[in-house]
């Protein structure tokens, strides 16, 4: 299959001719690779999984990662909830069509789909799906790719901006696919490279913009436009600002940032916003909501007068909003952020798409080996790489420091490693450079609550020997280069209080702190209640709102929100949904927010008894806000 570099593509206009062409010219063994995320060319994949799907002797190994899917409703609150919002939102977009067969459990026996990062839960009881699973650094994906015997590489390319341009662009998804044409180019691999072209796809320069030679194949299917895959931005809570507001205070100016997605991540940008343009705002939070005696040094507390330059395996919508209020600035040979791919909300495509080109090429797409490692041009990284701090979320960790990021204690994945194992031992190899973990210190689960931070966990993503900064809503606990008994202490005094007796008497009958020691007065009330008492005012003002840069959902559906969330909460706690059905028999009649919110929901006239017994529930978990 190896091609003449200077040959034009061959441009086709309907899926069905790219599967003829691909098969003509691989046979019937094929090896797909897709990018992470938004760059999958869905409209290739799907037609030949259609061929693969009807003629049993063709092989198709799909190695690819984070399948999107639009979001499914598990009650039928969920989806009156979720199915409006998804047409709203998705339209047409197809998905595609391997995920949907493999979560019905009728994959074809030839066909064989693995991932290397899991959309977050969406594969915990898909068994296929989490034995077929690699578990690898995103930086070691590309390798595994090659090794697998990849024939195709199936992406999705945004089109020239200049009439007859003969460049296209990787957009969203440099981040394995130039390693992989470099290996290409000198002989390493060898495979087909179809391009899917996608008329909104953000058309980014600089590394990722690359020649059309470099393609074989062109799908350019306008009669089968369909909308880019766009999540909406999650909610953030208070727990996530107290967090944000935490972190905000350990991040130099003059200094690196990369932030994971989530509402977290926000919760980070709008402290780092306020901090730059309303100083005393922020003074004011610091002091309702103090660091904690685990952080020694001093706060970074003052607005940035050189600015972050970011470096983040995902361009986190965040990221535009700091580079719009004047925080992500500091430029490095004219970039002041490099990142691996995107993905988020329509209004970041559109945001990337309207730019300026000369502020677009400040950002800089590029491989992953290049944004998650040292290796390779080390000097150039050290140079850019000033005052790194490297802040990623985690479900659990333990008393001792391990990470718990990715998986669960029987083996299941519930996401992937990703870059966080990266970023962590960058932050050991870089000078001043420090890994912040983040958590929130609780979870309902099955209508209970339960810690975060724990004694210890059978699976961990990050060694304990890796222990750095962590964070919850509760405060700073600085881990490293301290000993287990220090390290036990202080992640206590970030944890929930009711649940610090328990695992200090776990510890202690371990050994491994002193059999008279005791919480500390100032960490014995860590308390939701605490936290809401510091922040609420802030809340109330609108300054820490539920949706800090804008949210795709309606007013109405953001008043239902915190509602349906409460009514999930409650529907394994009989005590609560009591609570809540008596308190909807005596409220008066519906005021215009909550009759919006029945119509919103289908429930405005609510015939069958079971759709008045959620239009009450609703009713009272809304007045409950």
């Amino acid at each position: 299959m190896m091609r003449d570099q200077g040959q034009k593509p061959l441009r086709l206009a309907h899926p069905d001719d790219m599967a003829n062409a691909i098969l003509a010219r691989t046979g019937p063994r094929i090896g797909l690779a897709m990018p992470l995320g938004l760059g999958k060319g869905i409209l290739i994949a799907n037609a030949l999984y259609a061929r693969a799907k009807a003629d049993p002797s063709i092989s198709l190994r799909i190695f690819t990662a984070l399948t999107l899917e639009r979001p499914r409703g598990k009650s039928s609150l969920e989806r009156a909830f979720i199915e409006p919002l998804s047409q709203r939102l998705f339209g047409n977009y197809p998905g595609l069509d391997y995920a949907r067969d493999l979560h019905a459990g009728e994959l074809p026996a030839n066909v064989e789909v693995n991932e290397f990062f899991f959309q977050a839960g969406n594969w915990l009881s898909v068994p296929l799906a989490q034995q077929s699973y690699i578990s690898a650094n995103y930086t070691h994906a590309g390798a595994y790719v090659l090794e697998s015997g990849v024939n195709v590489i199936a992406q999705l390319v945004a089109p020239s901006e200049m009439p007859n341009g003969e460049t296209l662009s990787l957009s969203c998804n440099p981040d394995l696919t130039l390693d992989l044409l470099a290996a290409r180019a000198t002989g390493k691999a060898d495979f087909i490279m179809a391009g899917e072209i996608h008329p909104d796809l953000p058309f980014m320069g600089r590394e990722a913009e690359i020649s059309e030679n470099e393609f074989d194949l062109l799908l350019d299917a306008t009669d089968r436009r369909y909308p880019l895959f766009a999540p909406p931005r999650e909610p953030v809570s208070l727990t996530d600002y107290a967090i944000g507001l935490h972190a905000a205070r350990l991040i130099p100016d003059g200094g690196t940032l990369q932030i994971g997605i989530g509402s977290i991540g926000d919760a980070i940008g709008k402290a780092l916003v306020t901090r730059h343009h309303d100083n005393q705002t922020f003074g004011e939070l610091c002091n309702a909501l103090p660091l904690g005696p685990g952080w020694t040094q001093a706060p970074e507390t003052a607005p940035f007068q050189q600015g972050l330059y970011g470096a983040s395996e995902m361009l986190v919508e965040c990221f535009i909003d700091l580079i719009e209020a004047g925080i992500i600035k500091r430029a490095v040979d004219g970039v002041i952020l490099h990142a691996g791919f995107f993905l988020g909300s329509q209004n970041l495509y559109r945001r990337l798409r309207e730019m300026p080109r000369n502020d677009r090429d400040r950002i800089a797409m590029s491989p992953i080996a290049y944004v998650n490692d040292l290796y390779g041009r080390e000097d150039e990284k050290r140079r850019a790489r000033l005052k790194a701090r490297f802040c990623n979320s985690a479900m659990m960790v333990t008393l001792l420091g391990a990470t718990v990021s990715d998986g669960l204690e029987d083996g299941r994945v519930v996401s992937g490693v990703g870059g966080q194992y990266n970023f962590v031992a960058q932050s050991f190899a870089l000078e001043e450079a420090r890994s912040i973990i983040m958590l929130r210190a609780t979870r309902e689960a099955g209508g209970k609550t339960a810690s975060n931070i724990i004694w210890n966990y059978p699976h961990t993503t990050i060694p304990r020997h890796l222990r750095d900064i962590v964070i919850t809503e509760y405060g700073v606990a600085d881990l490293r280069g301290r000993k287990d008994a220090d390290v036990i202490a202080s992640l206590l005094a970030i944890s929930d209080s009711r649940f610090q007796d328990d695992l200090l008497a776990k510890a202690k009958a371990a050994g491994k702190i002193a059999a008279n020691y005791e919480i500390p007065p100032h960490a014995q009330d860590n308390t939701p209640a605490r936290i809401g008492t510091a922040l609420g005012k802030a809340h109330q003002s609108g300054l820490l709102s539920a949706f800090p840069f804008g949210s795709d959902f309606t007013e109405v559906e953001r008043s239902l929100l915190p509602a349906l969330a409460r009514l999930k909460s409650a529907a394994s706690n009989k005590k609560e949904l009591l609570r809540l059905f008596f308190k909807g028999l005596i409220l008066p009649a519906p005021t215009p927010r909550e009759s919006a919110c029945l119509e919103r929901m289908g429930l405005s006239d609510a015939a069958s008894l079971g759709n008045r017994l959620s239009a009450l529930l609703i009713r009272a978990a809304l007045s409950d806000a």
